[in-house]
């Protein structure tokens, strides 16, 4: 293994979690940094908890993450196929070879007898493990039990009283006992292979250097360990990262917040910022650099620098890192966004020319954090208000502001093509003839186009959603606001 071969092998159980995008964007880093490949497998033999499209998701996610692999379904490789389900006969043909040698045995007992094991041994306080019954049958009594068709798994044989040792990056030298491992199957009775068997055959044949997963796989690796050691395999090198945390230190789940890159991705986040924020928890570049573009987390990985501790899900960092890239991002970058998600906006929402966007975009961006910010925060650029606000109402809606207003309707409807410093002019004139200050009008026209009294400059908005719309809203305002 001289070439760095690195791979992320989710199972297609629906989205994909946070934490399976950190375990992915490591890979890719680590692959990326030292000009080596990354592998996509979907590891599909849990049948009971495959969900229909969840591969083409997480294809889909990681595309919208930028982590492009290297080889991997819908791609292609040298060491193909990589859908696990289409690798059974690899499985089935590589575990005869530890049946002959004695490092693995058919077991033909029934879940039924495995229960009762269990229950007496949980009885007299003992650890719940396989007794090896089945390793003490004969040759004549195993086929005789394989001709008369009875359901069998196949174990792995551990020997008790070894210590099996796992060298790992992340965490140096761990040592576990070999009487507190179970004797694992490697082969379900439904003839799929369990995750134990198939994940060590598959890295061994893709010729995988590196091992980079989450930490609760370590408790495993022994068993793996020992499956490469049976097959006189070389091992890969291991790196278990840190579990990731929740604010108050448990494990990370749904029951405290959002957990699938989805749930981001749908509520406006920038794939720049969550990368960003999940490149930083368990990873340390040793500056006080938070700003990460992927290019220079590339540039910047290191497998060494991953803390052993666990990492706490910060949403507020990663709210903080959104407004950051939001304001790096290119106004004709946030533009094709803005379009996109307009796109999908209800059909009496005002459609805009690219210019008018733009208008919108430089007009929020000190005030956004989400691009959906601008419909959130600024709806009356798109649909004109339905209601105003009784605070702005009462504090500048006098009894004398309709008649005002109708001086100033005179002075922008003379306006020709007008910019926003037209709009100016026009209120200045206005106000200059009613001998009152700017302010009397300002205030009043903004809750007319807007409904509310804060937000971008008025003549922005004045400029954005024209003369005709500034008109007609200011007219309609007229009819219904009310002086308190």
């Amino acid at each position: 293994m001289n070439k760095i071969r690195v791979r992320f092998a989710p199972s297609p159980t629906g989205f994909l979690h946070v934490g399976g995008l950190r375990t992915a964007l490591y890979n890719y880093l680590f692959a990326r940094k030292n000009n080596g490949v990354f592998v996509l497998r979907i590891e599909d033999t849990d049948r009971t908890r495959y969900v229909d499209g969840a591969v083409e998701n997480l294809i889909d996610t990681l595309s919208w993450c930028s982590l492009d692999f290297d080889e991997g379904p819908q791609k292609g490789g040298m060491y193909g196929p990589y859908i696990q389900s289409e690798r059974l006969d690899i499985y089935k043909n590589t575990v005869g070879q530890l049946i002959e040698k004695k490092k693995a045995y058919y077991c033909f007992c029934s879940p039924e007898s495995i229960d009762t094991l269990r229950k007496d041994q949980q009885n007299v306080n003992q650890q719940t493990k396989y007794d090896k019954r089945c390793l003490k049958l004969t040759t004549q009594d195993i086929e005789e039990k394989l001709k008369s068709g009875i359901p069998y798994v196949v174990r792995l044989n551990i020997e008790s009283d070894q210590t099996v040792v796992v060298d790992d990056i992340i965490r140096g030298r761990v040592e576990f006992d070999s009487n507190l491992l179970d004797d694992q199957v490697l082969i379900k009775s439904d003839g799929y292979p369990t995750y134990h068997l198939a994940n060590v055959v598959d890295d061994h044949l893709m010729e995988i250097s590196h091992v980079i997963r989450g930490e609760e796989w370590l408790p495993s690796t022994p068993k793996h360990v020992l499956l490469y050691d049976a097959f006189g395999w070389e091992r890969p090198i291991f790196a278990h990262l840190p579990l990731l945390l929740n604010p108050d230190r448990s494990k990370l789940s749904k029951r405290q917040g959002d957990v699938a890159v989805e749930d981001y991705r749908s509520k406006g986040y920038l794939k720049e910022a969550l990368i960003n924020f999940v490149a930083l928890l368990g990873w340390n570049p040793g500056t006080e650099q938070e700003i990460f573009t992927l290019s220079e987390l590339v540039e910047q990985f290191s497998i060494d620098a991953v803390n052993k501790a666990g990492a706490v899900f910060n949403i507020e960092k990663l709210n903080w890192l959104n407004f950051e890239h939001l304001r790096m991002k290119p106004d004709a970058e946030i533009l094709q966004i803005l379009k996109e998600q307009i796109d999908k906006s209800p059909p009496d929402y005002i459609r805009y020319s690219d210019e008018k966007l733009l208008a919108i975009i430089q007009a929020m961006r000190p005030r956004m954090s989400f691009i959906k910010d601008i419909f959130e925060k600024s709806q009356y650029f798109f649909l004109p208000p339905s209601d105003y606000d009784q605070e702005v109402i009462s504090k500048h809606w006098k009894s004398e502001t309709p008649e005002h207003l109708k001086i100033l309707l005179e002075e922008f409807s003379k306006l020709e093509h007008p910019k926003k410093e037209d709009y100016e002019k026009a209120l200045h004139q206005a106000a200059s003839m009613l001998k009152i200050g700017n302010g009397k009008l300002i205030h009043p026209v903004r809750l007319a186009v807007s409904g509310v009294g804060g937000g971008p400059g008025l003549y922005d908005i004045l400029y954005i959603i024209g003369k005709e719309e500034s008109l007609r809203r200011i007219k309609k305002a007229i009819e219904r606001i009310k002086p308190q």
